[in-house]
């Protein structure tokens, strides 16, 4: 019994859902999300929920159940709240800044590197070492941002780079000085 794939899918004002077929498109006002649903799962649509039924208690049916119904979920938060990710820059001239649209960092190269947002993302740098990923696609969100950690990740004996906030960067001892 999938405690997470029983319960139902509350649709807030403003928010349209539709099925076509196995694909459901959720539309509200902070963009539309679509996405393909596993042909196994089984989607019922009403005027104010979604519910996700599984056809048996197979090992497969089981994991899609509470899978279907939490993306089907973020979907609707996507739509209505939207979702962000909030990156830190530590390091002397490591800095972040907005160039028109793109996300302009400078992360210790010899050049700096230019991000363009991908189609439903966008950066704030509120402050040079502060970027702010937002977005309706929870997936896309995460993966922006851990495009843009992976520039510069944070190393273990200064903790300089590109770390999520709030992300502990466990720190080496450096060498020891001769004696």
């Amino acid at each position: 019994m999938s405690r997470i794939g029983n319960q139902p899918i509350a649709i807030p004002n403003g928010v349209d859902i539709t099925l076509d077929g196995h694909t459901l498109t959720v539309k509200g006002p902070k963009g539309t999300l679509s996405h393909k649903l596993p042909q196994s799962m089984q989607v019922e649509v009403t005027a104010d929920e979604v519910k996700v039924t599984r056809p048996s208690d197979d090992k497969e049916h089981k994991s899609l159940h509470g899978l279907t119904r939490s993306l089907i979920n973020n979907m609707v938060i996507g739509v209505t709240k939207g979702y962000s990710k909030t990156l830190e820059i530590v390091g002397v001239g490591y800095r972040a800044a907005m160039k028109g649209k793109n996300l302009n960092l400078t992360l210790g190269f010899s050049h700096p590197v230019i991000m363009e947002p991908p189609a439903g993302i966008e950066f704030e740098t509120p402050e040079p070492t502060k970027i702010i990923v937002k977005g309706a696609d929870k997936e896309v969100v995460g993966q922006v941002a851990a495009e843009i950690r992976d520039w510069r990740k944070p190393e273990p004996y200064k903790g300089k780079g590109v770390r999520y906030e709030g992300e502990h960067v466990r720190r080496k001892a450096g060498k020891t000085g001769a004696k």
